[in-house]
């Protein structure tokens, strides 16, 4: 606690460099990692639900998301063939 007032008051805090745009808290870069992080923990509720409310195996549930990562990979490549060959993107 002393260090963290001395540092105040002493005006230390002026000698330590700016953080860099690209890890600032608004950032894209860290947008994105945040993004991914909630992507996650609502992954982790998923599976939770699923093997605990409806009881779908531990294994199930894996089959389950791999699946649905199967799809969603299907389905992005048609949107991006479809967009490329109207010649949208």
């Amino acid at each position: 606690k002393s260090d963290f007032i001395n540092f105040i008051s002493d005006q230390e805090w002026k000698s330590i460099e700016p953080v860099s745009s690209w890890f600032g808290p608004s950032s894209f870069l860290m947008s994105s990692m945040s993004a991914l992080f909630q992507l996650s923990m609502w992954i982790r509720h998923c599976h939770g639900y699923l093997t605990e409310n409806i009881g779908i195996p531990v294994w199930g549930s894996y089959a389950v998301f791999a699946l649905a990562t199967l799809f969603s990979g299907l389905i992005l490549g048609l949107v991006s063939e479809t967009l490329e060959t109207d010649g949208l993107v």
